[in-house]
C-alpha cells in the first residue's frame, strides 16, 4: 500500500481522535492524502487548499507540531478523564484505541510533499506543474508526543495539569449566544502587578484557593469604589491559579436569565471555573436579580461544585434605592413593608464573602 494512502486510511479509522479531523489543518491535509487517485485539477485543487491554510496558520515548516498540537488541543474522552486524573479507570481496550489513534495521527504527520508527489496517480501527465508545487516541511511533534512509543503518561499529565479542549488552549472566556467563547487576548495581569489592597486581595485569594485545593469556599461580591481594582483582583486571582486547572467565564449582567445553560455547559467539566460579573446592579427587581438570586440561593439550578460566582459593583446593596420607593410601598398598602425592603437588599447576603473597596486618601493615593 502506497504511504499516503495507508495514513489517509489511519486518518480515516480515528476513534477517540476523529474531532482532529474537523481541525482545518489536518481537515485539509486528509482530503490531499486521499486525492492521490483523483483526476489532476481536483489533487492540484487539495494541494493548494492544504498548502494555503498551512501558510495562513505559519505552519508550513511545521506540519508534525501543527497536527499533534490539534490533538493535544481535542476534547474527546481521553483528554477528558485525564484532566479529571481517572485514566486508571479506563479499560485496556479503550487505552489501546487512544494509542492507536496517536500513532496514527504521528504517522500521518510524518508523511512529506515528495511522499504525496511520488504517490499521485497522474504525475507524469502534469510533471511540469508538479516540480513547481510548493513544499512543507514536517519537523517535529509538540513536546508531548515526542518519544511516545504507546506510553500516555507525558500526554495524561499536560491534561491533568492543563485540562482539556479550548479550556486547555485558553484561560478566559465569555458567554455569548448562549455558549462559551475563548477570550483570544485575554488580560495577563498578576497579583504581583497590583498595587496596596493587600488585605483585600488576600481574601480573595485565600478563597480561590480553598476552592482549587477542594475545601470550602465562598461566592465573592467586591464592591467599593470605581478605579480601586475589583474586576483586576479577579483576573489576578485565575492567572495565578490556573496551571492548577481553574478558568474564568465572564456573563454580562444582562444575559444573567441564562445562568442555568451556562451552568449546564460547565457542569460535567472535570476543571474549575470562576463565573465573573462585572459591575453588578439592578435598577429593579427584574428576571435577572431573580435568575441570580435563585442560583445563589440554591435553587433547582445551583452552582456545580465546579463553580464559584465572583461578581464586583459600585454598588453597596446591588439594587438602586430611591426615597420613594418607601413610599411606593406605602401606596400599596404593604402590611410588611420591612420584608419588603430586605427582599430588594437580600442578594447581597446570599454572596458567603464580601470585600468592601474604598477609595484612597490622597496621601495613600500619593
Amino acid at each position: 500500500m502506497k504511504k499516503t494512502k495507508k495514513a489517509a486510511f489511519m486518518l480515516s479509522s480515528l476513534s477517540i481522535y476523529k474531532g482532529v479531523l474537523t481541525r482545518s489543518v489536518p481537515s485539509a491535509f486528509h482530503k490531499l492524502l486521499l486525492s492521490v487517485d483523483e483526476e489532476p485539477e481536483t489533487f492540484l485543487n487539495a494541494y493548494g487548499d492544504f498548502y494555503r491554510l498551512l501558510c495562513d496558520r505559519n505552519a508550513s515548516n511545521s506540519l508534525s507540531y501543527t497536527m499533534t498540537e490539534a490533538a493535544l488541543f481535542d476534547e474527546n474522552y481521553f483528554t477528558r478523564t485525564a484532566t479529571a486524573d481517572k485514566v486508571s479507570e479506563m479499560s485496556e481496550d479503550e487505552k489501546k484505541a487512544v494509542v492507536r489513534d496517536i500513532d496514527a495521527i504521528l504517522f500521518a504527520s510524518q508523511i512529506t510533499p515528495e511522499d504525496v508527489i511520488n504517490d499521485y496517480k497522474y504525475k507524469e501527465e502534469i510533471d511540469d506543474i508538479i516540480d513547481c508545487l510548493p513544499k512543507w516541511h514536517c519537523g517535529t511533534p509538540s513536546e508531548e508526543f515526542v518519544d511516545f512509543n504507546d506510553n500516555l503518561d507525558k500526554i495524561a499529565k499536560f491534561h491533568r495539569e492543563k485540562g482539556c479542549g479550548m479550556f486547555a488552549r485558553y484561560r478566559s472566556f465569555v458567554w455569548r449566544d448562549k455558549g462559551i467563547e475563548p477570550i483570544i487576548n485575554d488580560d495577563k495581569v498578576r497579583i504581583s502587578d497590583l498595587v496596596d489592597y493587600e488585605y483585600q486581595r488576600d481574601l480573595v485569594v485565600e478563597n480561590t484557593r480553598a476552592f482549587i485545593e477542594g475545601r470550602n469556599a465562598n461566592n465573592c461580591l467586591l464592591y467599593g469604589d470605581m478605579g480601586t481594582g475589583k474586576s483586576t483582583t479577579v483576573k489576578a486571582t485565575v492567572n495565578e491559579f490556573r496551571r492548577y486547572g481553574l478558568r474564568i467565564v465572564e456573563i454580562p449582567k444582562e444575559k444573567l436569565m441564562e445562568f442555568p445553560l451556562l451552568i449546564d455547559a460547565i457542569a460535567q467539566v472535570p476543571m474549575k471555573f470562576i463565573i465573573f460579573i462585572d459591575d453588578l446592579s439592578f435598577q429593579r427587581q427584574d428576571e435577572c436579580y431573580t435568575s441570580l438570586k435563585a442560583v445563589l440561593e440554591g435553587g433547582v439550578a445551583a452552582l456545580p461544585k465546579n463553580a464559584l460566582i465572583y461578581a464586583t459593583s459600585n454598588r453597596r446593596h446591588l439594587v438602586r434605592e430611591k426615597s420613594s420607593d418607601k413610599l411606593e410601598i406605602m401606596d400599596d398598602d404593604d402590611l410588611h413593608s420591612s420584608d419588603t425592603v430586605q427582599e430588594k437588599l437580600s442578594l447581597v447576603y446570599r454572596f458567603g464573602v464580601r470585600i468592601y473597596y474604598g477609595a484612597p486618601s490622597k496621601k495613600e493615593f500619593q
